[in-house]
């Protein structure tokens, strides 16, 4: 029988992950992801608890995201530069065609924080501020 750190460390291994972030902008923030990056609406709930949210994503992939809005309106604190959701897309042509359709929306790249993301990627901003890396690179580990 696994002692419970070991179960706990299989159970993880096998979630699903699903990253939730505030933002005051829940509709630029949904066109966003949808139009620049190619997610899907997966599903949305409108003053659940004094929220508004949607959850984009791929079908069957292992993560989602998940916006939400608070109701009564609440200030949100910018994110730090160095936050960061890295897509590791080691297809040269799967990766281009990636940051063509960013540039399209009118997405342009800034700098990283962290000068490694710039020599094989680029990074953009959503319209909140976070930032996306598209990584031409394999997964490392």
């Amino acid at each position: 029988m696994l002692d419970t750190r070991k179960q706990a460390q299989l159970a993880l291994g096998q979630a699903r992950l699903r990253i939730a972030r505030p933002t005051a902008r829940l509709g630029e923030m949904i066109r966003f992801y949808r139009h620049a990056l190619g997610f899907q609406e997966l599903a949305q709930f409108q003053d659940h608890d004094g929220f508004d949210g949607v959850m984009l994503g791929h079908p069957g992939a292992p993560y989602h995201l998940e916006f939400t809005r608070e109701t009564a309106g609440q200030a949100i604190a910018p994110p730090h530069p160095d936050a960061l959701l890295v897509f590791y897309l080691p297809d040269r042509g799967v990766w281009l065609a990636a940051v063509e359709r960013l540039w399209n929306y009118g997405a342009a790249a800034v700098p990283s924080a962290n000068p490694y993301w710039d020599r094989a990627g680029l990074t953009f901003e959503d319209p909140d501020g976070n930032r996306i890396v598209l990584q031409n690179a394999a997964w490392p580990i």
